[in-house]
């Protein structure tokens, strides 16, 4: 359910697993990263010395001063580095170290710190600093900032291992409570970065298609759980916001009403955001107080609260959760409803007769720009419903159009195509993918596909070299990882009930 692991290439025993059950993969990662240890680290080295003398940041800071001091070439970096980072400053101070995390979750390790992603597709604020890159490289190397990392490391793996456990549970809690699997999902990531550098009490949520990160100090002796279970709500509940878009759209008039709430315009303009935010709301008044009186009308009072920034379902929801406690289905067999239950009149009356309130709580989870329901992510709706036929059509509309990722169509493609019982299609299409994918993941589960259609054809040779190439791709999420390591293990053998 959740995975503690370290970038780091050296074994470290922060590489522990919370125990899944068995035969599932783990919903989120706990890691530590040295390219995002090297970005806040050469950033830091521009900065004032931190207060907390004792404090990892100011061990850190002294140590970088100490190489510093030791070589002129060093120097001669880090004035070339800070020049950069002084003609990048932001009005805002909050969001100052945002860009640059923004842009060290999508660099590879270090020395090479290359975009895992087209240029084309990183979030804008990693855009605007990407020109640090190669300023990066060279005060990696003449700095010796990987000594810094190695030495500091032990530190890091002894934060994930103590971290580990309060979110285990309340991830645990949270699926209990939505009755939900308690197994990941494929190409659905959840990622908790713990990195001292980053100011302590900042948090950095970022949602990138289907990968939420959330990047906190974790120096404290506490994470900043409520924004921890807020972001893993995000990553729970989007899916379904997503696959329902269309039925969504009954809510527009809604909308129309909220117009002069306090909260973020991005919820005055898409519906299904709006329903999330609610739900995502209710379920925090709900689930996560006390009994008794005075817990009751606390939450009472958060829902209200919730209604004057603007979130308008969040009342609908709360008392929809009263009856789903009490319900043996779980969030996958009730959202539908939910959804088709909304009165959308009662609740566009409730947003105009609402008093709202002069400002609103910022939004806790940052996306890149507005997300679309493109005809790739309806492929995957339909390959997810097995209609294979459907997802094969929609994929090869995309190829066609050239609007979209064609490493992603093409993967689609095969997918659909192994669904059918088409291995030699399936074969073709994933070694197509190949010619293009640079998406780690994407690359990887290309590998595993093909090695289980070796294995299948009892070709083991060539079977073990595709598992052995999904572990050399770089994808880092425990399923991947499990899948591979089991094709190595054993030779795959197909379900009898599924022909892919």
């Amino acid at each position: 359910m959740l995975q503690a692991q370290s970038s780091s290439k050296a074994t470290s025993s922060a590489q522990r697993a919370a125990a899944p059950v068995v035969g599932q993969s783990y919903k989120a990662s706990l890691e530590t990263s040295e390219t995002l240890f090297s970005l806040m680290a050469a950033l830091e080295s521009c900065a004032v010395a931190p207060a907390q003398a004792e404090s990892l940041r100011a061990r850190v800071y002294q140590e970088l001063g100490q190489e510093l001091a030791a070589s002129e070439t060093a120097r001669a970096s880090q004035q070339r580095l800070c020049r950069f980072a002084k003609d990048h400053e932001q009005t805002d101070p909050a969001h100052e170290s945002a860009q640059y995390i923004s842009l060290a979750l999508y660099l590879s390790e270090p020395p090479n710190f290359a975009p895992t992603i087209r240029e084309s597709d990183l979030p804008p604020d990693a855009s605007f600093v990407l020109g640090i890159v190669p300023l990066l490289k060279d005060f990696y190397s003449a700095a010796g900032l990987h000594r810094v990392w190695e030495k500091h490391q032990p530190e890091y793996d002894a934060l994930v291992e103590r971290l580990h456990r309060p979110v285990a549970d309340m991830i645990l809690r949270t699926d209990l409570y939505l009755k939900l699997q308690l197994s990941g999902y494929l190409g659905h990531r959840f990622a908790i970065f713990i990195e001292p550098l980053v100011p302590a009490g900042e948090i950095n949520a970022r949602n990138y298609g289907d990968d939420y990160f959330l990047v906190v100090s974790g120096e404290r002796a506490e994470l900043p759980m409520q924004a921890v279970r807020h972001t893993y709500l995000h990553y729970v509940l989007d899916p379904y916001a997503l696959k329902h878009g269309t039925r969504l759209k009954k809510l527009d008039p809604i909308l129309l009403a909220v117009a002069t709430a306090p909260m973020d315009e991005n919820f005055k303009h898409d519906a299904s955001l709006l329903v999330t935010e609610s739900l995502i709301r209710a379920i925090e008044a709900r689930a996560f107080t006390g009994a008794g009186k005075e817990a009751e009308r606390q939450r009472q009072q958060a829902v209200e609260a919730s209604i004057k920034e603007g979130f308008v379902l969040t009342q609908y929801f709360y008392d929809a959760l009263v009856k789903f406690e009490r319900d043996p289905a779980g969030l996958k067999d009730t959202y539908s409803t939910w959804i088709y239950q909304i009165d959308v009149g009662r609740e566009k009356r409730r947003a105009e007769e609402t008093e709202f309130a002069k400002s609103a709580a910022p939004e806790l989870l940052r996306a890149p720009r507005p997300q679309q329901t493109g005809l790739l992510d309806l492929a995957e709706e339909k390959l997810a419903a097995q209609d294979a036929a459907a997802a094969s059509n929609l994929a090869q509309q995309a190829l066609a159009d050239r609007n979209e990722d064609p490493a992603r169509a093409l993967f689609i493609l095969a997918r659909a195509a192994a669904a059918k019982g088409d291995m030699p299609g399936a074969q073709a299409y994933f070694e197509r993918t190949l010619d293009l994918a640079r998406e780690p993941r994407v690359v990887a589960w290309s590998h595993i596909y093909l090695g289980r259609i070796f294995d299948i054809r009892e070709e083991r040779e060539a079977a073990v070299a595709q598992y052995r190439a999904a572990l050399a791709a770089g994808d880092i999420t425990p399923d991947t990882k499990t899948a591979a390591e089991r094709g190595l293990a054993q030779p795959y053998a197909r379900p009898a009930a599924r022909p892919d």
